[in-house]
């Protein structure tokens, strides 16, 4: 867990995020801050608006009003004669090189290698050459006890296996964020742990990690702090000691009674 100081410039602000899907107001003015090295995990009930908030993060969703701020930067936006407006594509990719996202479906590509989809993004993205890109991609798939399956493709893998595929892939851009959304629940329980503990490793190695997640005992252990979401909106956060076990809101308590 981080021990940041509070006197630290936040690494990710996100200030009165709105997002509405035609009558469908998913985002209801969320505000909320990461520091460097935080874990912090978003809990709340399905349709609670966690993987909306994710995806406005790195404008895979443009938010309908509010702003995202990664060390300083503007993300998906800059200012023209005092509006907001999007940025171009290349320049909009270029910062999500500094945001790494594992999805809940693994979305890799099926007709590549585990080593392939690591290498993906490197080169094509950050101009990396092909060798290196590979000895990167060897050294992370390493990393998540990989190593064997590099020349395997997704069809030939486990859930378990995929996702920590999923989690080299998104590692190996560098990022300075790691967005994490619902990365087990597409997974058999009895391989649930694999990737926790890939998780576990990275939040001990200091990555920044915002994690839309179901499992409490995982947040428990491993986050800085727990967000409770519900209906577009933070109900309450703070320590996992305090949210998890002496909740101060009523929604929070109805939504742990069904889960502990």
């Amino acid at each position: 867990m981080s021990a940041h100081s509070a006197t630290e410039q936040p690494l990710l602000r996100l200030c009165g995020i709105h997002k509405r899907f035609g009558d469908n107001h998913v985002l209801r003015g969320v505000d909320l801050e990461l520091a460097a090295r935080e874990v912090v995990c978003l809990i709340g009930p399905s349709g609670s608006g966690k993987t909306t908030l994710l995806r406005c993060v790195n404008h895979l969703e443009v938010p309908t009003e509010g702003r995202a701020i990664l060390q300083g930067e503007l993300l998906g936006q800059y200012t023209r004669r005092g509006r907001l407006v999007p940025l171009p594509p290349r320049e909009l990719a270029a910062q999500r090189a500094a945001i790494g996202m594992v999805f809940q479906h693994f979305n890799l590509f099926d007709h590549k290698t585990a080593l392939e989809n690591v290498t993906e993004a490197p080169i094509q993205v950050a101009g990396m050459s092909k060798h290196e890109a590979r000895a990167i991609a060897g050294r992370l798939l390493e990393s998540v006890g990989l190593a064997e399956k590099a020349h395997a493709y997704p069809r030939q893998l486990s859930g378990g296996q995929k996702q920590r595929v999923a989690i080299a892939r998104a590692l190996a851009m560098s990022p300075k964020l790691m967005l994490f959304d619902e990365p087990t629940s597409a997974l058999d329980p009895e391989i649930v742990g694999e990737v926790l503990d890939v998780m576990r490793k990275l939040a001990h190695e200091g990555m920044t990690m915002l994690v839309a997640t179901h499992e409490m005992t995982f947040a428990r252990d491993v986050a800085d702090r727990v967000v409770f979401m519900d209906g577009g909106v933070i109900v309450e956060q703070g320590p996992p000691s305090q949210v998890l076990t002496a909740p101060s809101h009523e929604r929070t308590k109805r939504f742990l009674a069904r889960l502990l």
